[in-house]
């Protein structure tokens, strides 16, 4: 399965991409996050219903310094890399 994820709130400038990144490392996921112009952070990511369910708990709760107000989940059809990216 693959999903993409945009996450809304206080999520750029916080160490966001970098918590996201360790997260789905350490579950196993292939992938990307990147910060987008428009303030949001998004993310796209491999892995099975389990191990997404996990990584979408971790963008809603964010690291210490953000805020997460908003989570929205899509279907992601294009290829990704295959191991967990930060992306500028």
């Amino acid at each position: 399965m693959q999903y993409r994820y945009l996450v809304s709130g206080r999520v750029q400038g916080v160490g966001f991409r970098y918590y996201v990144s360790s997260r789905a490392r350490t579950l196993g996921l292939a992938g990307f996050v990147r910060n987008l112009p428009d303030g949001r952070v998004e993310c796209a990511a491999r892995g099975d219903e389990a191990q997404l369910q996990a990584l979408e708990a971790d963008l809603r709760a964010g690291p210490a310094m953000s805020r997460v107000t908003n989570v929205e989940r899509s279907e992601w059809d294009a290829q990704l890399p295959l191991s967990f990216e930060v992306w500028q």
